[in-house]
């Protein structure tokens, strides 16, 4: 329902990916570890998106430090013919004392209902809190549209900080972000013009992305 609308002059797009499947995606917290790479289906889905974004010509790709959102950015690089840019800013939450803990145990938690229904309100344990992720995020993906006006850039993160940054443009209370999913190697994208800002697309798994490059503003 996109397609054929008119571009709007200096019409910013971002592509806000997440990274591809990992072992322990689902199963464990893994935050800032160092050493978590792509699974062999994470390797496919990585592929798959280069694939999805062929007929959408970026001008810069970005991606988080984390080598799971670095290795699925990895072939969309190659193919674009682009060098990877790496942007502290897109990094994971910092989960803080509950860094590599297993899903299964933290949900038994007594705080564990205040992250689902009032992540405002929380910080993890020596780490940061929802807000601050959110505004590391959100000024990041600002960063990133300003330093490329009229273009079409690709960033390359994880759940959360999607998430956070997907509530904050479609204007969705921080508490309810968990309601937002963002599934591995989706595709969300926000456009920046005069006029303000805007999701295109959100949590986007198949098909081609080639139109957003015709521009999708009314």
């Amino acid at each position: 329902m996109l397609h054929g609308m008119k571009k709007v002059e200096e019409s910013t797009i971002v592509l806000l990916i997440r990274h591809g499947q990992t072992p322990t995606t689902g199963q464990i917290l893994p935050g800032r570890t160092p050493g978590l790479h792509l699974s062999e289906r994470g390797q496919e889905q990585a592929r798959d998106v280069a694939s999805r974004l062929e007929g959408l010509a970026l001008d810069a790709v970005y991606s988080s430090p984390m080598e799971r959102a670095q290795e699925t950015a990895a072939p969309t690089v190659a193919g674009q013919g682009l060098q990877l840019l790496a942007d502290a800013n897109l990094i994971e939450c910092d989960f803080g004392q509950w860094t590599g803990e297993k899903l299964t145990e933290l949900n038994k938690l007594p705080e564990w209902k205040q992250v689902q229904s009032s992540p405002s309100t929380f910080r993890f344990p020596e780490g940061e809190s929802f807000t601050e992720m959110q505004d590391r995020m959100v000024s990041a993906v600002k960063d990133i549209a300003q330093r490329h006006p009229g273009q079409v850039v690709a960033a390359f993160s994880h759940a959360d900080t999607i998430k956070a940054a997907v509530a904050y443009f479609v204007g969705t209370p921080l508490d309810s972000f968990q309601k937002i999913h963002i599934d591995t190697a989706s595709i969300s994208a926000v456009e920046f013009t005069t006029e303000g800002t805007r999701m295109l697309v959100t949590n986007s798994r198949t098909g081609s992305l080639s139109y957003l490059r015709e521009g999708t503003a009314s």
